[in-house]
């Protein structure tokens, strides 16, 4: 919590307002199937949750900072903004028909993974989808710092990073049936580390059943 305050304190909307290339794909995969309700767990300043409701979605967002929610609420006055760790979902009784999750499963521990994935599930309608983002093990950023768990490093104080393979991230989500999984290239310019590409792995995927 602290972490992402001061970031964003300091640095304001520091990927600027637009979606992500990421955002953008999902949504191409989204308006294939029955989807008009969305939940956004880690949604930042609202960029994302902003591009979903500006598509017509109902768009609930799950925000730990409270600076981020701050600046969300200016840039996004549709969709419904949630203080709190992804780690205490649910926050409320309502299902929903996809999760999208950008860039933040890799920055939590191995249990902390399954368990989040686990509250995704449950608050899924069966036949319903999740599409997350995380980094990859082809991140020039890959091996760098204190090794901390298998892939896991962490090259800022409390700040772990945990890379995916293909087949670990199959194995995280287990539960559900695999979509589609696959690399986006995502450039970014954030001032402190200057222009730079991220190599994404993303997996789409549908719950079949509860569990």
């Amino acid at each position: 919590m602290e972490y992402w305050n001061n970031r964003f304190s300091e640095k304001g909307k520091i990927w600027g307002t637009e979606p992500s290339k990421t955002a953008i794909y999902a949504l191409k995969l989204f308006k294939k199937y029955e989807i008009t309700k969305i939940l956004i767990p880690g949604a930042g300043y609202g960029r994302h949750t902003n591009f979903f409701s500006a598509n017509n979605y109902e768009v609930t967002g799950i925000e730990i900072s409270e600076k981020g929610v701050s600046l969300a609420k200016d840039l996004d006055s549709k969709s419904k903004l949630i203080l709190g760790s992804v780690l205490d979902m649910p926050f409320n009784d309502e299902i929903y028909d996809a999760v999208f999750c950008y860039n933040l499963l890799h920055l939590l521990l191995e249990k902390q993974r399954i368990l989040f994935i686990k509250k995704c599930h449950k608050q899924l309608r069966v036949k319903g989808f999740a599409f997350f983002s995380v980094f990859s093990e082809l991140e020039d950023s890959f091996g760098k710092g204190v090794q901390i768990e298998e892939n896991t490093f962490e090259s800022k104080p409390y700040r772990p990073t945990h890379y995916f393979t293909e087949r670990d991230l199959f194995l995280h989500f287990h539960a559900f049936s695999v979509i589609e999984t696959g690399i986006i290239e995502e450039k970014e310019n954030h001032g402190d580390l200057g222009p730079h590409t991220h190599r994404l792995r993303y997996i789409f995927v549908k719950k079949e059943q509860k569990v």
